[in-house]
């Protein structure tokens, strides 16, 4: 396994697979890996080689939001990486992603003004930006991520087609914790009261899943009966809680399509987020 800090190392060693006619998988993270991470690892196993990138993208993190205390353990990311079959790690600096006047940027209307792009104004333009920005420089046949950023799945996979990209976005499952949350980096952030409490959001989604099982198709009193139990934990505060159109974010009242539920919801001062269709 290598592990590269510059463009041009990773350009080299595309160059060398390209031309042994390797496929390339490739998964982007911010670091302080999990099992989460892992799972898309073992999926873009399906590939001759793997890059992963670990970035922490300042763009994509506003004024008030938590980049500087943002989880890292480098040492541990690589020998995760190592036993799960990576080949390649990208670890660049800011200074090698963004030029001192850096001011090209990847935006979107539409599927970013809902859920996080309302509470997070800048976040998805940075988003946007840095993949965009790793596909030039992997270029990969296929590229991973987790579907608990649903929205972001969601709109890496029209940026891809709407600027016809060549590559394959593909969204592999969330991974949980033994007692339903869902793997987070920012969970390290809870203390043991909070751990506890951030229960809830899973607790809510087993309370949607049931209502849906039994008919419920009106999605106000679906998003009523999950905002009651999530009111119901004194640490909780939610930031929004959504039925929304899977394919357009755009809000629904009926569950007559393929439908998200999505939900961010502070512990603490801990924002996390779930998911379920």
């Amino acid at each position: 396994m290598k592990i590269v800090k510059t463009i041009e190392e990773v350009r080299e060693c595309i160059r060398e697979w390209r031309r042994e006619g390797l496929s390339i998988g490739f998964v982007p993270t911010m670091g302080y890996l999990h099992e989460g991470h892992q799972s898309l690892i073992n999926r873009a196993a399906e590939n001759d080689r793997i890059v992963l990138s670990i970035f922490v993208n300042p763009m994509q993190f506003g004024p008030q939001e938590d980049l500087a205390s943002y989880p890292r353990d480098l040492e541990r990311d690589c020998r995760l990486c190592e036993e799960n079959g990576v080949d390649l790690i990208f670890h660049p600096e800011p200074e090698e992603m963004y030029e001192a006047d850096f001011c090209s940027y990847a935006d979107m209307t539409v599927l970013t003004e809902e859920l996080c792009g309302l509470s997070r104004p800048v976040h998805f333009r940075g988003v946007c930006t840095v993949v965009l920005k790793l596909f030039n420089i992997v270029t990969p046949d296929r590229a991973y991520f987790g579907e608990k950023d649903a929205q972001q799945l969601a709109i890496i996979k029209r940026m891809v087609r709407d600027l016809n990209i060549k590559v394959e976005v593909i969204g592999c499952p969330i991974i949980r914790e033994r007692d339903g949350l869902a793997k987070s980096s920012r969970n390290t952030y809870l203390n043991t009261e909070e751990r506890k409490a951030a229960l809830v959001l899973y607790g809510s989604i087993q309370i949607g899943k049931k209502l849906i099982k039994d008919g419920e198709r009106d999605a106000a009193v679906l998003i009523k009966a999950i905002k009651e139990y999530i009111e119901k934990e004194p640490l909780a505060k939610i930031d929004y809680l959504k039925a929304v159109d899977a394919m357009s974010m755009s809000q629904v009242e009926k569950l007559d399509r393929r439908v998200l539920i999505a939900m961010a919801v502070f512990i603490g001062k801990t924002r996390l987020i779930d998911n379920f269709t």
